[in-house]
């Protein structure tokens, strides 16, 4: 009996070490390392479905999936695709900015479940359980964030754990909305969390694209503090003016003069030095749609478009296409691989523009033409990162070309 004992025991205490030695090596994998690594392919992979998804439920093509409606697409491309991007970017950004390490190996990889498990719970998973896990991810993410800001001191950066926080509670609210506790729009709460996402797009854009501008066209971009903060006043404003139902005229002018000022703004960053870098102009061009999309807004507020195709201006143009272009450039950095846009790049820049064409496209066109537009839309959309998965999935799978550590 006692050596039946001890056998079974030295059977336990083989498969504890082998159970030691396996999470060890999933800890230590390059994946691991820093939050762009699984955020970006997680990101690029859901956006390449989601979208097709969503197609093929509107289109009647797909009924297997009823949860699969406006409200799960409205609410999974901003709080499932763009927060992903934006959490794996806010994470490796703040490894730099406060020299602090950021969510990796066992934890970053349960903050990468909690995402997944919100994705799977919209999909399968009751209304209210799905609400109570989508909603984890998020302050989870925020209170990380904070917790490295707080212990450097890096109290610049703080406006990202404010915003995501707010993020936060208009997720908790559409949730509400939609179990039905609350009487709020569900499109106006998803409206109002593209626009906290377009700030946040403003802010970083404004740091950083005048900034690769001058490295890599040689050019030297104006940069007007008096404007950078006019710009963002006049679009916070205007998002507070769209989603706060005031006068139609008021709505239109602010909306009109945030768009004039991001357009001066962009026309400071001197986006025709940029024409052979792809790298450049994608974040100038996406940046544009920002500006497009601002005066779209203002011809809504008058009655001479619709909301959609100035939001879709503003998430497919502008976010995404800015996602694109980051989500390349600072993988190719962190694996310390050249800065240089081949094919595949150009590639990925020029369907995601497409999709963005095609997207604004499907509103202008009669009923005979949309659903060919909105096809044509999705398929480019989804093919660019495709492309990415394709190209980027080794990169960023594997160690740092120079042995570096992230």
């Amino acid at each position: 009996m006692i050596v039946k004992l001890l056998e079974a025991y030295k059977k336990m205490a083989a498969q504890s070490t082998q159970l030691a030695t396996l999470s060890k090596m999933f800890e230590q994998h390059p994946l691991w390392r820093l939050a762009f690594r699984p955020f970006y392919l997680l990101s690029a992979a859901f956006g390449a479905l989601a979208v097709p998804l969503w197609l093929a439920r509107y289109s009647a093509v797909m009924t297997s999936l009823p949860r699969v409606g406006l409200d799960w697409h409205m609410h999974e491309m901003v709080f499932g695709f763009i927060l992903a991007v934006l959490v794996g970017f806010l994470f490796t950004a703040g490894r730099n900015w406060t020299g602090l390490w950021t969510p990796r190996k066992g934890e970053l990889a349960a903050f990468c479940a909690l995402w997944l498990a919100g994705r799977l719970a919209m999909l399968l998973a009751p209304p209210l359980a799905a609400a109570i896990i989508d909603v984890l991810f998020l302050p989870c993410a925020a209170w990380s964030f904070f917790r490295v800001l707080k212990a450097s001191r890096n109290f610049r950066n703080m406006f990202a754990v404010a915003l995501l926080l707010l993020l936060t509670v208009l997720n908790v609210l559409f949730h509400g909305a939609r179990l039905g506790y609350l009487a709020l729009s569900q499109v106006t709460l998803m409206q109002a969390a593209i626009l906290i996402v377009v700030v946040i797009v403003t802010i970083i854009g404004g740091r950083v694209i005048p900034m690769f501008t001058k490295n890599m066209a040689g050019s030297a971009p104006r940069l007007q503090r008096r404007l950078d903060w006019a710009a963002l006043g006049l679009l916070v404003l205007a998002a507070l003016c769209w989603l706060g139902g005031a006068w139609s005229w008021l709505s239109a002018a602010v909306a009109a003069l945030a768009a004039t000022a991001q357009l001066f703004r962009l026309i400071g960053w001197q986006p025709q030095s940029t024409v052979r870098f792809p790298f450049l102009w994608i974040l100038q061009l996406s940046y544009a749609w920002i500006v497009f999309g601002l005066f779209l807004l203002a011809l809504t507020a008058l009655g001479l478009a619709a909301a959609s195709t100035a939001f879709h201006a503003l998430a497919v143009g502008g976010v995404s296409g800015m996602i694109i272009g980051m989500i390349t450039r600072t993988a190719l950095g962190h694996t310390a691989r050249p800065l240089q846009a081949g094919r595949a790049e150009t590639a990925m820049f020029m369907l995601m523009q497409c999709g963005a064409i095609a997207r604004f496209c499907a509103n202008m066109v009669g009923p005979d033409w949309r659903q060919l537009a909105l096809t044509v839309s999705a398929v480019c959309w989804s093919s660019g990162f495709i492309v990415y998965l394709w190209v980027y999935a080794p990169y960023l799978w594997r160690p740092r070309r120079d042995g570096g550590e992230g």
